[in-house]
């Protein structure tokens, strides 16, 4: 396994970041454990949680598992969605913020985090009142890296702006959403990474399973994810991202690889991205993913597999001035 520093943290992550998100739901505790166990064995000291993930049983379980050996872990949980039905058991107020910390840190069996996540953009809180929210949590040693997940590239360089006017704590981390198949990141997000200094760990690699192999233009699911979860067939909808999924599988398959493990090792390729998140719903189904840590990707290489799927115009749109 690779490591790789963290932003400007001087922490040294695995280049392969384990997410929980399947932890209580789709996997149950026992194969939440087997899981653990392949990832720590692969080398892996990096695992992503939030409090939404199953309602807070992902943090109990990942509590539970990572109790020996929390000081070799870095360890991230996330706040913003709903943990109730109260009409303030949610968002980004510095008061749902204290709270949320307070119930993530008991779940997880742990004294801070390494990481805390904003989750989404809350429309209704002022970016300063969380911003301050954060900068009490780590000077109380509660967090010790700010962080952000799902805002726009001007989000964050307003919340970076904030930072460094008051002098407080800054993100050192961020996390959108990246494929071959979703490569909007690439336009604004992951150069501000790399002008920023900043960590990058990129979630759904494989496009919700849209890459793993399974799927061609003719052939669409008929169970899982992209069927099951409202949230995934709305973000998936297009005929064009099962025309990339023939495309992509056609070339894994004539490559001689596995799709899932092209997938994350695409993602992986990419200078700003310090490691993908990687998932699973049990052991067999993580091998794929794990076995990207062993693939060396050449520029070359990478641009085989980018010209598989369109690439996003430049933020100004002026497709003219792109440069070769």
């Amino acid at each position: 396994m690779e490591y790789r520093l963290l932003g400007g943290t001087g922490v040294q992550v695995s280049s392969l970041c384990f997410g929980t998100m399947s932890f209580g739901g789709d996997a149950d505790e026992d194969t939440s454990a087997a899981m653990f166990a392949r990832c720590r064995d692969a080398g892996i000291n990096f695992f992503d949680c939030a409090d939404v993930y199953s309602n807070g049983r992902a943090e109990e379980i990942l509590g539970r598992l990572m109790a020996g050996s929390r000081d070799e872990l870095v360890i991230t949980s996330k706040v913003c969605g709903a943990m109730g039905t109260d009409v303030n058991a949610r968002g980004l107020s510095r008061r749902h913020i204290a709270l949320a910390l307070e119930d993530s840190l008991r779940r997880l069996g742990t004294d801070r985090l390494d990481l805390y996540f904003i989750h989404n953009w809350d429309p209704l809180a002022p970016m300063e009142e969380s911003l301050r929210a954060f900068e009490d949590l780590a000077r109380q040693g509660k967090i010790l890296y700010p962080a952000v997940s799902n805002w726009a590239a001007w989000q964050i360089v307003k919340g970076l702006g904030l930072q460094e006017a008051r002098a407080w704590s800054r993100f050192q981390c961020v996390q959108p959403m990246y494929s071959l198949a979703k490569r909007q990141a690439e336009v604004e997000i992951l150069p501000l990474v790399q002008a920023e200094g900043l960590g990058a760990i990129s979630y759904s690699p494989l496009g919700g399973g849209l890459l793993s192999g399974k799927y061609t233009a003719a052939n669409r699911p008929q169970q899982g994810r992209l069927v099951e979860n409202s949230m995934y067939t709305q973000r998936y909808a297009g005929a064009t991202y099962f025309e990339v999924a023939e495309r992509f599988t056609a070339y894994a398959h004539d490559k001689g690889i596995h799709p899932a493990t092209l997938a994350v090792a695409w993602v992986r390729s990419h200078p700003a991205i310090t490691a993908p998140i990687i998932g699973a719903r049990n052991v067999e189904q993580l091998g794929a993913s794990l076995a990207a840590a062993e693939v060396d990707m050449t520029p070359e290489w990478r641009a085989e597999v980018s010209a598989l799927s369109p690439e996003p115009p430049p933020a100004t749109d002026r497709t003219e001035e792109k440069r070769a």
